[in-house]
């Protein structure tokens, strides 16, 4: 018989697991999203006031964790930003970017940034 090798559990687990989850909570919300798309309106009101408090819940626990999900979709791409663009090389220095899709948010903590994000870009045709 083998025995359990107990892990000590730390703060810095236990903030990285938040972390996991809250990334993984969030990229389940954007597939939900897009499932809740394609169904007729009446059930599509019913299961998003039920999304609606799954993300209040989310942002609740986040909160009180001392974090929080930042989304940068639709704005300016800005290479100071504390995200990775997955695309970049397909742009010239010279255009104009902003963020078409975030693959996963940015998360911020009282001290400032915890994890970058993830995004694709666009150029933005003037």
């Amino acid at each position: 018989m083998t025995e359990d090798k107990q892990i000590p559990v730390t703060l810095e687990t236990l903030t990285k697991s938040v972390i996991n989850m809250a990334v993984e909570s969030w990229r389940f919300g954007r597939v939900f999203d897009r499932v809740l798309a394609k169904l007729d309106a009446g059930q599509q009101s019913r299961y998003e006031s039920q999304f609606r408090w799954f993300l209040k819940k989310i942002e609740e626990s986040l909160d009180e964790a001392g974090l929080r999900l930042v989304n940068v979709e639709g704005q300016p791409f800005d290479p100071g930003m504390a995200a990775t663009p997955l695309n970049i090389e397909e742009f010239e220095v010279n255009d104009t970017l902003i963020v078409d899709q975030m693959l996963e948010p940015i998360i911020m903590g009282k001290e400032g940034l915890v994890k970058t994000g993830i995004v694709i870009l666009r150029k933005v045709e003037l």
